[in-house]
């Protein structure tokens, strides 16, 4: 026997859920408003006001009133301004660097110190520890390292006969952005992998041992059972990197300030030199509404297609 609702009834049924939505809406607001509210205070206005601020030409002060340029910034950065491109490059370099060297180190270390294995926890406190520093410690740290004549690099080559390798780390344009990012990998290893370790917990057991008796290696059971059930964690490894390389800056400043030469400019660096140090505030915010587009071109389809996957 089946029974047929009537249109009436639907609509109904519709409108009470409506109702219940938006009661729970409502019941919510107070609890939202503080958040939103200082979200849009200290996140959405002074990104919105940089967006606008670079249709006008102002040095910063007071007593000068921005003026409006329209396009004429955008104009000038990809037709007039060398360094703006050398930044961009820049990025993109650390940004596929970081793709593939901490996340593949992370995603290692994490499979090494999932196993039952002597010292373990201690293991992944010592690879974690250089998280929890400031960027510019790191930077202060690193700068000793790579010293040319006191520096821990060029003595260690220098103890096993290879002298010949030893040269200014920070100093050579051509290496410079490299020795950086190697800072930067011992930085941020750490923290990937205490998200990759935390995916691995929720990697189911019963699957795993049924694709044992089933006669799966190592390999094998990594690709069929461990990587789909990392998706959600490599979603977010993913999306929190690329961010997180896009808008690199007091590591570099700590480090080289953008030289020699421009070889280390980045673009968040660029967007603040042309600000606050060369006070061309038009030209700053140009830099940092296209390091803007950049970072929602590489994030949102990648979060949307995933999103997309998790939901079928």
């Amino acid at each position: 026997m089946s029974t047929t609702t009537s249109p009436a009834a639907t609509d109904a049924m519709r409108s009470r859920r409506h109702r219940r939505h938006g009661n729970r809406f409502l019941a919510a607001v107070p609890y939202l408003a503080p958040a939103a509210l200082l979200y849009g205070f200290f996140l959405v206005y002074p990104m919105l006001d940089s967006v606008r601020l670079s249709f006008f030409e102002w040095s910063g002060f007071r007593t000068e009133e921005p003026t409006f340029v329209g396009t004429d910034n955008y104009v000038r950065l990809f037709t007039a301004d060398p360094v703006f491109w050398a930044a961009f490059r820049n990025s993109i370099i650390w940004v596929v660097l970081s793709l593939l060297v901490p996340m593949t180190l992370s995603l290692l270390l994490a499979l090494a110190l999932n196993r039952r294995m002597v010292g373990r926890n201690l293991f992944r406190s010592v690879f974690y520890i250089p998280a929890v520093f400031a960027s510019i410690t790191v930077a202060a740290m690193w700068r000793w390292i790579y010293n040319p004549t006191l520096g821990t690099v060029n003595q260690v080559l220098e103890a096993v006969g290879l002298e010949s390798w030893s040269r200014q780390w920070l100093g050579d344009p051509d290496i410079a952005l490299y020795s950086v990012f190697v800072a930067a990998i011992w930085q941020g290893v750490g923290f990937n992998m205490v998200l990759f370790l935390a995916g691995l917990q929720q990697v189911p057991v019963e699957l795993v041992e049924a694709a044992k008796l089933d006669g799966a290696r190592g390999p094998q059971i990594f690709r069929h059972v461990t990587m789909p059930a990392l998706r959600p964690t490599f979603v977010v490894v993913l999306i929190l990197t690329i961010i997180s390389s896009l808008k690199v800056f007091d590591l570099v400043v700590g480090m080289t300030g953008g030289g020699p030469a421009q070889s280390t400019q980045v673009l968040a660096l660029w967007s603040y030199t042309q600000s606050f140090s060369n006070h061309n505030f038009g030209q700053g915010g140009a830099v940092a509404t296209v390091l803007l587009v950049i970072s929602l071109c590489l994030v949102v389809p990648y979060l949307t297609w995933a999103l997309k996957g998790e939901d079928r």
